[in-house]
C-alpha cells in the first residue's frame, strides 16, 4: 500500500521557505509580531512532513499538466478543461519548460532520505519524468508533432473522448469550436519554426494530410465531422436547447472551423509541402541523430543503441521464421514463404466481405476471451471495455486498431477500436492475437488495473513507459494458447506475423532513422518477412517515420517481461505461480524496466522465503 498524504491540512512549503519569508518580512514591523512570528516559523519547520510535501508536489504538477494540457484531460474523463485547446504559443510553451525546471528544485527541497521506501519510488519516478522532459526539450519535440496521426487534421475524433450528456457539455465543445481559428494559427507558426529550424516531418508522410484537411473544408456545417455530436441529444435535453446548441455548432463551423481549416490547407499545399524533405530519417533533421537516441532512452527505458537494436532484431527476424515454417509445413502448403505469404494476402476465404461482418467477429472473440482471464490472472481489473469503429477521418491512414483508456475515475469505459474501412485488406487470422494486444489482458487489463490504484500518485496511475505498456500487450500476445486461442494453424500463424511484426520494427526503425534506410526499403524488408497486407505494411512504415523510437519498445518490452517470467520459473521450479507472477508485474502500473526488474526478483525473494518457513 502507497502512503498517501494527510489530505484536508494546510502544507508547508518544502524547507519552511514560505514561512522563512513571512518572518523576513514582519522583523521590519513590530518586536511582538517579530517573536511570534519566530515561533510560528520555528513550529512550521518542525512540524514539516516530507510525505505531505512530496504528494503535494505531486497534485500541483498533475493539475498544471492538465491546465496546460486539456486533452490529455478530456483523454482522461476530467471535463473541466473540455471548452479549450491547448496553447501552444511560444510564450506558453517557454512558461511551461521553465515551470518544469521548477519542479524539479522543489522536488530536490524534500529529504528523499527521510521518506518511506514506497514514497522513495514515487520520488524517483516523479524526479525521471521531469528530467525526461528537460533532456527532450533542446529536440523541440513539439516542431514534430503535426503529423497525418492524431494532431489537428483529425481534430474532430476528441468528441469521441466525451460524454456528451448535459447542456455544459455541448457549450464546452461549441466553445472549442469557438477557438479553434486561434489553435490552428498556432499550429501554423509551429510549422513555419519547424521549416526554418530543419525539425520537420518528411514529405513522404506528410503528403497524407492534404486530404485530411479537404474532409474538414465542408459545403454545409451539417456535413463538418465536428458537428457529429449535434446530431443525437439525450432525452434529457429539452428540445429547445437542441435548436439553440444546433444553431450555435453551425456558427461556430461556419466563422471559426471551416475558414481555419481554409487558411490551414493553403498554407500546407503552398508553403509547407513543397518544402520539405525528400528523405526519410529523423538523421536528416537539425540535432537528428542525437534526437533519435534521446528517442530510444526514453521508448525503451534502456542505454541500448540504435545499432545493438537493430541486431537484436535481425535475431527475433530469423527465431521467429523458423516457427512459421513449423505452421507452412502443418498445414500442407507446397511452396515458398513468399508463395504463402502472397497466399495469406489474396485468398478471399481468410477475409470478411463487409465493415459489418468484421465488426462482429471482434465483438465474438471479445468475449470468448473475458471468461478465460481467471486461468491467468488473480486480479481483474473493474473497468469495463466496449469495442468501436475507428472513425472514418482517420481510418484510411491508421494501424489496424488501437485502445483507448478509460476516464481515469471510471466513469467512461475504455474501448478497443478495430478499423473496419476496406475490410478486404483485414485478415481474419490476426483478429485474435490482435485481441489480446489492444484489450483484454492487454492494454485495457493494464491500464485499467492501474487506473483502480486509487493509492498511487496521478502521474503513476496515468504513467505511460512505453516499454512496459507495450511490452506487456506483446508478452500477452504469448499467452493467446491460455485463452483457448490460436487453434486454427492460421490463427497461431497470425500470432507469430505479430511478433514477427515487432521483430521486424526493431530492424526498420533502427534502419530508417539511424542507418539511412528509404522509405522504400523499409516496405520491402517488412514485405519480406511478415504476412501483414500491403496496405498495413505501409501505414505501419508512416507511422514509425513520424514517430521515431516508439516502435522499438514493443519487442524490448516483451523480451525483458518474458526474460524475467522464465528467471522466475527457474529459480522457483514448482513454486512458481503464474497468476501471482502476472499480478506482480502489474501491480506498480507502468515503471521503466529496471524498477520491473527490482520488483520481480523482489517478489522471487519473498517465495524463496515462504519456502524456507
Amino acid at each position: 500500500m502507497i502512503a498517501k498524504s494527510p489530505r484536508g491540512r494546510y502544507v508547508c512549503a518544502p524547507c519552511g521557505l514560505a514561512a522563512q519569508r513571512n518572518l523576513d518580512n514582519n522583523m521590519r514591523t513590530h518586536p511582538f509580531v517579530t517573536l511570534l512570528a519566530l515561533l510560528a516559523a520555528l513550529v512550521g519547520t518542525a512540524a514539516a512532513d516530507p510525505v505531505s510535501d512530496l504528494h503535494a508536489l505531486f497534485d500541483s504538477a498533475w493539475e498544471r499538466d492538465l491546465q496546460e494540457s486539456p486533452l490529455l484531460a478530456t483523454s482522461l474523463g476530467d471535463p473541466r478543461y473540455n471548452d479549450r485547446w491547448p496553447d501552444l504559443s511560444s510564450a506558453a510553451l517557454e512558461r511551461s519548460h521553465e515551470l518544469d525546471q521548477k519542479v524539479l528544485a522543489d522536488l530536490a527541497r524534500i529529504p528523499r532520505a527521510q521518506l518511506p521506501v514506497v514514497e522513495q519510488l514515487n520520488y524517483e519516478l516523479f524526479e525521471r519524468e521531469y528530467r525526461t522532459r528537460l533532456d527532450a526539450w533542446p529536440f523541440k519535440p513539439v516542431l514534430y508533432s503535426f503529423s497525418h496521426r492524431e494532431s489537428l487534421p483529425v481534430a474532430n475524433e476528441t468528441a469521441e473522448l466525451i460524454r456528451f450528456g448535459s447542456v455544459k457539455d455541448y457549450e464546452d465543445w461549441i466553445a472549442r469550436l469557438e477557438q479553434l481559428g486561434a489553435y490552428v494559427d498556432q499550429n501554423i507558426a509551429l510549422l513555419k519554426q519547424g521549416l526554418k529550424e530543419r525539425r520537420t516531418q518528411p514529405k513522404s508522410v506528410m503528403t497524407r494530410v492534404p486530404s485530411q484537411i479537404t474532409a474538414q473544408l465542408v459545403a454545409k456545417p451539417e456535413e463538418s465531422p465536428f458537428y457529429a455530436p449535434l446530431t443525437k441529444f439525450p432525452e434529457s435535453i429539452a428540445s429547445a436547447d437542441r435548436e439553440r446548441l444546433s444553431a450555435k455548432a453551425r456558427d461556430a463551423i461556419n466563422m471559426a472551423v471551416i475558414p481555419a481549416y481554409r487558411r490551414l490547407d493553403t498554407f500546407f499545399a503552398k508553403e509547407y509541402l513543397p518544402k520539405l524533405r525528400t528523405t526519410d530519417g529523423i538523421w536528416d533533421t537539425k540535432d537528428g541523430e542525437a534526437y533519435y537516441q534521446n528517442r530510444i532512452r526514453y521508448h525503451t527505458t534502456t542505454s541500448l543503441t540504435a545499432d545493438e537494436i537493430h541486431e537484436i532484431g535481425l535475431k527475433e527476424v530469423a527465431r521467429i521464421r523458423g516457427e512459421m515454417d513449423k505452421i507452412i509445413a502443418q498445414v500442407g502448403f507446397k511452396g515458398s514463404f513468399q508463395d504463402f505469404i502472397q497466399y495469406l494476402r489474396t485468398d478471399p476465404k481468410f477475409y470478411y466481405k463487409t465493415g459489418d461482418e468484421l465488426f462482429e467477429a471482434y465483438l465474438a472473440v471479445a468475449k470468448r476471451i473475458d471468461p478465460e482471464l481467471v486461468k491467468l490472472f488473480g486480479k481483474i481489473p473493474r473497468t469495463p471495455y466496449g469495442v468501436r469503429p475507428i472513425p472514418m477521418t482517420s481510418a484510411p491512414n491508421t494501424t489496424t486498431a488501437y485502445y483507448q483508456q478509460p476516464a481515469l475515475d471510471g466513469t467512461r469505459a475504455g474501448y478497443y477500436y478495430v478499423n473496419l474501412y476496406r475490410p478486404e485488406v483485414r485478415p481474419k487470422y490476426e483478429m485474435e492475437v490482435l485481441s489480446v494486444h489492444e484489450a483484454v489482458p492487454g492494454h485495457h487489463f493494464q491500464i485499467a488495473l492501474a487506473f483502480e490504484q486509487g493509492d498511487l500518485p496521478n502521474f503513476r496511475r496515468n504513467a505511460g513507459y512505453t516499454a512496459y505498456v507495450e511490452g506487456w500487450a506483446l508478452y500477452t500476445e504469448s499467452l493467446g494458447e491460455d485463452l483457448g486461442l490460436y487453434k486454427d494453424p492460421y490463427s497461431k500463424f497470425g500470432q507469430l506475423t505479430y511478433d514477427m511484426w515487432r521483430a521486424v520494427r526493431l530492424v526498420v526503425d533502427t534502419g530508417i532513422h539511424h542507418k539511412r534506410w528509404t522509405r522504400q526499403q523499409a516496405i520491402d524488408y517488412f514485405k519480406a518477412n511478415a504476412a501483414k497486407t500491403e496496405a498495413d505494411i505501409v501505414n505501419e512504415i508512416d507511422r514509425y517515420i513520424s514517430w521515431p523510437g516508439q516502435a522499438l519498445a514493443y519487442k524490448v518490452g516483451q523480451m525483458k517481461i518474458r526474460a524475467l517470467r522464465t528467471e522466475a520459473e527457474q529459480k522457483l521450479g514448482a513454486r512458481f505461480d503464474v497468476r501471482q507472477f502476472h499480478d506482480t508485474v502489474l501491480a506498480t502500473g507502468a515503471v521503466p524496466l529496471d524498477v520491473l526488474e527490482k520488483n520481480v526478483r523482489a517478489w522471487i525473494e519473498s517465495k524463496h522465503g515462504e519456502g524456507r518457513g
